[in-house]
């Protein structure tokens, strides 16, 4: 009688398919576990390096920049970013991204804290529902992020001392500031966009008047000279009042 072989596997050979069933578990789940991969155009990587620049929004972190490289041309470096799954349905056509950093500005001073931490990338979630993976990078970071207000725009023969960031005045309270200006269609004025901050939007009207507020009022009396801001900072930097006139 001569009985048949069997098939003997060996222990050795076990140990290895165990390994690669859970090393394969482990990357179906990772990549399960993984958010989009976006491409972020920027003018220069001043500040930004793999595996150590973050994005955040309100605070959070949503994301970290994998790698950096120029564009084919040259002119341009793409920074490619890993997204948290969390955050991945924020990846919409009207984004918007910009690198955080220490600035001064006529609003004040912003961006110490990346001082000891370094530079981040910040965000603003869009309203469109289309998703995206190619975002441009802003110049410079928006005035207006969260904030609760609304947005109006003035008209004026010249621009004067007014900037981007310049407060706004009601009744001598800083309640928003110009968010941006351009020249008019018919080149004739500018365009003036001002943010005023909730719950101060609701007092502007039909009847609100605005007005230039940099310089100084003076005026002569019975009682001596009287000079009148709206503060030292329009002095300075220039400003913008408003308020309903009395008739």
């Amino acid at each position: 009688v001569v009985r048949k072989k069997r098939l003997r596997i060996s222990i050795i050979w076990i140990i290895p398919l165990l390994a690669a069933v859970v090393a394969s578990g482990i990357a179906v789940q990772r990549v399960r576990s993984e958010g989009p991969t976006i491409t972020i155009v920027m003018k220069d990587a001043e500040g930004i390096e793999a595996g150590k620049t973050f994005i955040r929004y309100k605070e959070v972190r949503i994301g970290v920049v994998s790698a950096v490289e120029l564009s084919e041309d040259y002119t341009k470096v793409l920074v490619k970013a890993k997204i948290a799954k969390h955050a991945a349905g924020l990846m919409v056509s009207d984004a918007k991204f910009w690198v955080v950093e220490p600035r001064i500005s006529l609003s004040g001073v912003s961006g110490l804290s990346t001082l000891l931490s370094g530079n981040y990338i910040g965000f603003e979630v869009g309203k469109s529902s289309d998703s995206q993976t190619l975002f441009f990078a802003l110049d410079e970071p928006p005035i207006i992020t969260d904030q609760q207000g609304r947005q109006f725009v003035l008209k004026a023969g010249t621009l004067g001392s007014l900037g981007v960031g310049t407060p706004v005045y009601y009744r001598r309270l800083t309640v928003g500031q110009v968010a941006g200006y351009n020249l008019a269609p018919d080149g004739q004025s500018v365009e003036i966009k001002v943010f005023v901050s909730a719950p101060y939007d609701k007092y502007v009207t039909m009847e609100t008047r605005f007005w230039n507020a940099s310089g100084v009022d003076v005026t002569l009396g019975a009682d001596g000279i009287t000079v009148r801001t709206e503060s030292v900072a329009a002095l300075l930097a220039g400003g913008v009042a408003f308020d309903v006139p009395e008739f």
